[in-house]
């Protein structure tokens, strides 16, 4: 059964875009200072925008890792 949910997530991971999240948080962002959000809008957006942060910052962490070994690597040589 892991085996499927591995094959999910990969799949997620491959379609997901940073560029397209970052859209989706600069529309939240417009919508929210709008004012044409309810209230309960408001934290539910919010909460969404929260969510989509964080999956950049970990994409960004990972990004740097990924730069800090090849820049070790090319010290190495």
């Amino acid at each position: 059964m892991s085996r499927v949910k591995n094959k999910t997530q990969s799949d997620e991971m491959s379609s997901w875009s940073y560029e397209e999240k970052v859209a989706q948080i600069e529309s939240i962002i417009v919508r929210i200072e709008s004012g044409e959000l309810d209230l309960e809008a408001v934290f539910e957006q919010f909460a969404w925008a929260v969510e989509c942060l964080q999956e950049c910052q970990i994409f960004l962490q990972d990004r740097q890792k990924q730069v800090d070994l090849l820049i070790e690597t090319l010290k190495d040589d």
